[in-house]
């Protein structure tokens, strides 16, 4: 039969009044009386052959017969030659003879016990796989009215292509016993490591605050380095003796401050770290003198070394006229190297000798005018209370600084280092009465004390003997004015000293919350 009882060619159609007709419309129709004629005889489809029935052993099949491909393609048929019971008639809609099209209206049957489909486990059921026929294409019509078939995305295939649904095997043996996996606690390690792309002017503060953390250690050591270079010998104990015997460091007249030293950039990258500011409550006389009290000690007093021993917090902008020297134990000025790094920086000796020459030498004229001092008052013994979140002072037995200032004549100004007690961590000596008890006898036989503290390390952020990276803001309060006094009377040092801790509390409540927003305990005068 043909396979296209209608023209095929589309002028022909179109004579004939007849809408165009696509290749596999017309391949779908010949199929149909196919299959009912194969039906009808009996048979399973276009292909099938008869089964034969079982032989007798020693049977053999008979010889098969040639047989010739009759394909017909479009009606027109190719032929060749065999005789008429041997011929097999293929007819489609091409050479090929591999499974056909399903025809329209055909819906594909899928099982829920097949496991070969893309993105699908053994046994696991798709949406719509519940019913009886499940929907496999998906048409979509383009722009131009043609319709394009594709394979439906079933539900979950991104999910199920790109997830590992192994699941781990048990062990058999459940008496089996493991150590410890090794490298497993790195992730779970308290300790905080500074990445390697941290920026170079991170680096070169933190390169800043290590070098005058160690300065006294570092440059001691130089020196017994040298010592042990016999060639240095003559020049080295020329320098020792000129050092026992210096008094560079209590003189007053500050020939060693250097102006360039104190404001060289590496002090701006030393403030930065923390980062550190300075605020003024008000302009400063500068025919006045001044001692300012610091407060708290800290471990180090970083806050004051900034503000007060190096320009780069800006002091001479805020108090113009007026020039301002940090005090230091005086065994500072016996440490050979360390001695001219603390001279140029113009540091000078906290012994009462250096305080009057200060304040009595140099200045506008010559009698010490607009000059002015930083004592950091509560000493060694307040660095034992340095805890972060509170504000321990010694200061009620401290009255010297405050007749000091009545003999010289000199105005008292209390300075709160709002952050100073949060650089390190300190092991509460009130919690371990014998290291406490340790620490106030070094202070009583040597003058200073050893705080057990830890901060940060170089390279990480949990543990070494660096201070962390927390502001620090100094607040300079009001100057409380005195009057001279060659010997200062009783009730009248009480008086200035009461005026002193009120300006000093007030500075605290008023600046409090915002400098100071960890605080945890209110300022206590302890001592």
């Amino acid at each position: 039969m043909s396979l296209n009882p209608e023209p095929s060619q589309p002028q022909e159609r179109a004579q004939h009044d007849l809408p165009p007709k696509s290749y596999a419309d017309a391949a779908e129709e010949a199929l149909e009386p196919q299959q009912s004629h194969a039906n009808g005889n009996g048979h399973a489809g276009l292909n099938a052959e008869p089964s034969q029935p079982d032989e007798p052993d020693g049977a053999h099949d008979p010889a098969p017969k040639p047989k010739v491909l009759n394909i017909t393609t479009n009606g027109a048929g190719a032929v060749q030659t065999a005789s008429p019971d041997d011929v097999e008639k293929y007819e489609g809609a091409g050479l090929e003879n591999g499974p056909r099209s399903p025809g329209r209206g055909h819906r594909r049957k899928t099982s829920s016990k097949s496991n070969g489909s893309i993105g699908r486990k053994h046994g696991e059921v798709l949406k719509g796989e519940e019913n009886e026929e499940f929907e496999v294409y998906q048409k979509h019509e383009g722009r131009n009215g043609n319709t394009l078939t594709s394979v439906r995305t079933q539900d979950g295939y991104n999910k199920d292509a790109y997830t590992d649904k192994k699941k781990p095997s048990k062990r058999r043996n459940s008496e089996l016993k493991s150590g410890r996996q090794a490298g497993a606690g790195w992730h779970r390690s308290k300790i905080r490591f500074a990445p390697l792309n941290v920026p170079l002017q991170r680096r070169l503060q933190t390169l800043a605050v290590l070098m005058h953390t160690l300065s006294v250690a570092g440059l001691v050591g130089i020196f017994f380095l040298l010592c042990a270079i016999p060639l240095l010998w003559p020049i080295l104990l020329p320098y020792t003796l000129f050092v026992l015997f210096s008094n560079a460091g209590t003189s007053g007249e500050l020939s060693y401050r250097s102006k360039r030293w104190r404001n060289a950039k590496v002090w701006s990258l030393f403030a930065s770290y923390f980062p550190a500011r300075l605020h003024r409550s008000q302009e400063l006389e500068p025919t006045r003198k001044y001692i300012f009290g610091y407060h708290p000690h800290g471990i180090i007093s970083h806050g004051a070394f900034a503000a007060f021993a190096t320009e780069a917090l800006g002091f001479s902008q805020l108090f113009p006229g007026i020039t301002n020297t940090l005090l230091t134990l005086e065994g500072n000025f016996k440490l050979p190297l360390y001695r001219e790094y603390a001279l140029r920086m113009g540091l000078g000796s906290v012994s009462r000798e250096s305080c009057e020459n200060i304040l009595s030498k140099g200045g506008r004229n010559g009698e010490g005018m607009g000059r002015a001092i930083t004592i950091v008052v509560g000493g060694a013994r307040e660095s034992l209370e340095s805890m972060p979140g509170s504000m321990r002072l010694v200061l009620n037995r401290r009255q010297g600084f405050v007749k000091l200032a009545i003999r010289n004549g000199a105005d008292l100004v209390p300075v709160i280092g709002f952050g100073e007690n949060e650089l390190y961590e300190q092991l509460n000596p009130h919690k371990h009465p014998w290291v406490y008890r340790g620490q106030m006898l070094t202070k009583k036989l040597m003058g200073w004390t050893v705080p057990i503290f830890h901060a940060r390390g170089i390279f990480n952020y949990d543990v070494g003997l660096m201070p962390y990276r927390r502001p620090m803001n100094i607040v300079v309060g009001r100057p409380i004015k005195v009057q001279q006094q060659k010997n200062p009377d009783k009730d009248y040092v009480e008086k200035v000293h009461k005026q002193y801790i009120d300006e000093l509390v007030r500075l605290w409540k008023d600046h409090k919350d915002e400098f100071a927003p960890q605080w945890t305990e209110e300022l206590e005068i302890i001592e």
